[in-house]
């Protein structure tokens, strides 16, 4: 089937030979398909065809966590390749609403393979796409490259690829088993799927909480292009998807896309008839949630499109399909070959268009943005640190910001209160203007509710920034132009001490968490605060840390020129006393003054356990804490030295010890003996089974639910049960929370809930709740009644959501079991989680 494809662009004047480039075939010493490249190898080719070919420009943009090389290919004709950098600024300077276009500039069409590392074809599909681009003798090609420049990223996600290669080249065997139940076709723990720390980078393009997007966004943002296209696989038996995409679209997305979209879906469509290949459009991938390598295209003036080939890591080389047909990775290659061309193809014919379109967007953009919001007001409240995060973020989706305004107040939507209130603008206050270039993308990251045209989606569908960091923020309807587009930071005015008693620094952003953990690290001795405290004049709430010279003599006199110059690293602001004595509140000595001791923390994981839930805690150890963590496999808990262990989390997952009776008993044993349990989302409901004094709590009796508006018991219709089977998909999502925004209540005197205000902002993906609390434990967060903001959530889902603990701890003996029922780590784009997370590991319990 893979020569058939090639006969069809044959006929098209697709010829295969050429004197100097190698063919995939030639180079690598087998024909595509037969086996999955390695991802050195892969590159060795590229280099190949760039040493050969004089139409192509390689270059290296970053390497992953793991060490390998990232790589993108820039093809174009011999016209356009000696002024490539003039392209690439036109396109820039479009994409910033400067200067026009005539519409004769060629099309910059990007090509992303392999983002997904067990969605292994693409890449091999990426080799025979560069030799086809690359071919002079391929007539067709040669005349669509004088409308195109074709970027070519061949393996977006080379660390998951190795792992998914290296264990399928392993275990294949020497005539492919295509039997699904074989070993071959089933991976072990974690899979290849994500990166080095088991992210899934196709959701982070917005966030770029990974090494590997940071690299890849800040070069696409130099370029911008005008198509984008991200390859991927799905189930074996699904046939391929291309767009156009399925609702909801968000409506930031403007007809001209949709328009373009359904011309490339047409071409594909012609290509694949004339092999009678199945394929379907319009279903399951939709453009809505922003960190997609399709919507974040499209919400910056890009065709954004996602491709699906049927396979996926089960499919290997060759496998038995229920119909019959044997799908093998020389059909995948083939499929996303075609798809590749065609929408060069499409590029091509339609490349003035494309520019004008391109162009009019950002125009548009900045003089009418969409939208009843023109701006965006996020308060610093003394909280710069999370403050400056969240410009950092924005500046690096292109979105510009500034600080104050030209007006000292305003009235706009406050995000926490749901009103629309008058508000002061301070100096450092971050002021976002909607009249920029890029005020859709900035649109859909800040609108508090998304218009959400279809409930059954693909993503979590509420991500609102404000909530995500947790910043007192307004969206405002009148325009509002920022003061400064450089912070003027009001920083605390440090007090004054010759030689300081102590050191204070306030406890209010992962930032701080990060400090805390470089002092542990190099075995300073910190306390920290369970009660607020005011000396000099100043206000130091709970949480506060305290560094006091007393028991830190080993640093000697570099003591103050240590901590200082730790506080500098992570952009701490420290104040300096010179006695232990306060005006108000407990002095340091007080038994309220908690010494925080450095805990030796593990991680349980393995099969049955989320790779996603892992990663998102592994990485937040090792690379935004920079904290030892222990990582364990489930199989090798009997092994463990519990003595040397201070703090065990359990990730979203199901474990087998909750029905191993004795393994159970030994882990209750060591959270009794002084242990601190940390369980996060499933890992909290399979412990909620034990009699360990956490219940889920339970949903109202349907008769309860169904009484009259006397407060009588109605009588059931049993009518009401007879459903049509075409709208089991819209009857399913009455249990359904694929991501929404709720109100926590906090009891801020609880250490798990320091350096927070009255209110924590969740983001909900399940329906469970937790009892309260009554005795020996504490309730810290809570559902009250009507507490959800934003996102879409089921009927029957939405009405049980209330009146439950969301976040609590459970005194058990010396030691303390805490249930977080939502993640406060998702995806790590989440900021404002990390600090309760922090308080979990850090304080509860000291």
């Amino acid at each position: 089937m893979h020569r058939l494809v090639l006969l069809t662009f044959v006929m098209l004047g697709f010829l295969y030979t050429h004197a100097q480039v190698p063919t995939p075939d030639q180079f690598l010493g087998y024909p595509l398909g037969a086996q999955f490249t390695p991802h050195y190898r892969v590159l060795d080719y590229f280099r190949q065809v760039a040493a050969t070919a004089k139409n192509i420009k390689l270059e290296q943009y970053g390497t992953t966590y793991e060490g390998r090389p990232l790589m993108m290919a820039i093809v174009a004709s011999p016209e356009n390749f000696g002024r490539l950098e003039e392209i690439r600024q036109h396109s820039l300077d479009l994409s910033n609403a400067r200067g026009s276009s005539n519409g004769e500039e060629p099309v910059i069409v990007w090509l992303s393979y392999n983002v997904h590392g067990n969605e292994a074809v693409s890449t091999e599909a990426a080799m025979q796409t560069l030799y086809e681009l690359v071919n002079n003798a391929n007539a067709q090609t040669q005349q669509w490259l004088k409308n195109t420049v074709v970027i070519i990223d061949p393996c977006l996600n080379p660390d998951g690829r190795e792992r998914y290669v290296n264990f399928y080249n392993a275990t294949r065997a020497v005539k492919p088993n295509v039997y699904a139940w074989s070993r071959e076709h089933n991976e072990p723990w974690p899979g290849g799927r994500s990166n080095h720390y088991y992210f899934d980078l196709n959701r982070d393009w917005a966030w770029q909480t990974q090494k590997e997007s940071q690299q890849r966004i800040a070069k696409y943002n130099q370029w911008m292009p005008q198509l984008h296209v991200d390859f991927h696989e799905q189930e074996i038996e699904a046939p391929y998807y291309f767009a156009p995409a399925a609702e909801p679209f968000h409506d930031a997305i403007t007809p001209w896309q949709r328009e373009i979209q359904v011309l490339i879906g047409r071409n594909n469509a012609k290509y694949f008839d004339q092999q009678g290949w199945l394929y379907f459009t319009r279903e399951r991938f939709d453009l809505f949630y922003p960190s997609y390598g399709d919507t974040y295209p499209m919400y910056n003036g890009a065709i954004g499109m996602t491709y699906e080939q049927g396979g996926s890591g089960r499919a290997g080389v060759a496998v038995l399909k229920r119909d019959g047909d044997t799908l093998t990775l020389s059909d995948r290659i083939a499929h996303h070959f075609t798809t590749g061309m065609s929408t060069i193809e499409v590029a091509s014919l339609q490349a003035g268009k494309i520019i004008t379109e391109y162009a009019h967007y950002f125009q548009t953009a900045q003089k009418t943005p969409q939208g009843g919001y023109k701006a965006y007001v996020v308060k610093a409240n003394g909280n710069t640190e999370k403050l400056n995060a969240l410009a950092d973020l924005l500046r690096r989706n292109n979105i510009e910001v500034g600080y104050g305004a030209n007006t000292g107040s305003a009235s706009g939507f406050n995000y926490f209160t749901g009103k629309t209130e008058s508000f002061t603008i301070d100096k450092e206050d971050l002021v976002i203007s909607a009249f920029q270039p890029h005020s859709n993308m900035l649109r859909v990251l800040f609108e508090p509710v998304s218009h959400l045209t279809d409930s059954v989606t693909y993503d979590i569908t509420a991500w609102a920034l404000p909530y995500a960091y947790g910043l007192t923020s307004y969206a405002v309807k009148q325009p509002l132009t920022p003061a400064a587009t450089t912070a003027t930071i009001r920083n605390n005015t440090p007090l004054s001490a010759q030689k300081p008693y102590a050191y204070l620094a306030q406890w209010n952003s992962v930032r701080d968490v990060k400090f805390l953990s470089a002092l542990l690290q190099h075995d300073i001795k910190v306390r920290f605060t369970e009660a607020p405290f005011s000396v000099g004049g100043k206000d130091f709430s709970a949480g506060t840390l305290i560094i006091t010279r007393s028991g830190n003599s080993t640093r000697g006199d570099q003591f103050d020129q240590f901590i200082t110059s730790q506080a500098n690293r992570f952009k701490i602001s420290l104040d300096a006393v010179s006695s232990g004595f306060v005006d108000k509140g407990t002095d340091f000595g007080s038994d309220k003054i908690r010494f925080i001791k450095k805990p030796s923390v593990m991680l349980l994981t393995g099969d049955g356990v989320s790779s996603l839930g892992t990663g998102e805690i592994w990485h937040f150890f090792e690379q935004q804490l920079d904290y030892p963590l222990t990582v364990v496999n489930e199989r090798n808990l009997g092994d463990v030295n519990w003595d040397q262990t201070d703090v065990l989390i359990l990730p979203e997952g199901n474990y087998k010890l909750f029905s191993d009776k004795a393994a159970a008993e030994r882990l209750k044993e060591w959270v009794n003996n002084g242990g601190k349990l940390i369980t996060i989302e499933g890992a909290a409901v399979g412990l909620a089974g034990l009699d360990w004094g956490i219940k889920l709590k339970k949903e109202k009796e349907k008769e309860e639910e169904q009484k009259d508006d006397k407060g009588k018991v109605a009588p059931v219709n049993n009518y009401d049960i007879l459903k049509p089977y075409a709208n089991r998909e819209r009857e399913s999502i009455r249990q359904f929370v694929p991501g929404a925004i709720y109100k926590v209540q906090l009891d801020t005197t609880h250490p798990l809930a320091f350096g927070y205000g009255p209110y924590y902002y969740t983001l909900k993906q399940d329906a469970h709740l937790y009892d309260f609390i009554e005795n020996g434990g504490w309730n810290v967060g809570v559902l009250k009644k009507d507490s959800y903001l934003s996102g879409f959530v089921g009927a029957d889902t939405r009405a049980q959501l209330k009146d439950g603990l969301l976040f609590g701890v459970k005194e058990m003996g010396s030691g303390q079991l805490i249930i977080l029922a939502d993640n406060p780590l998702f995806r790590s784009f989440w900021e404002n989680g990390k600090l309760l997370f922090g308080n979990a590991v850090f304080l509860v319990g000291q």
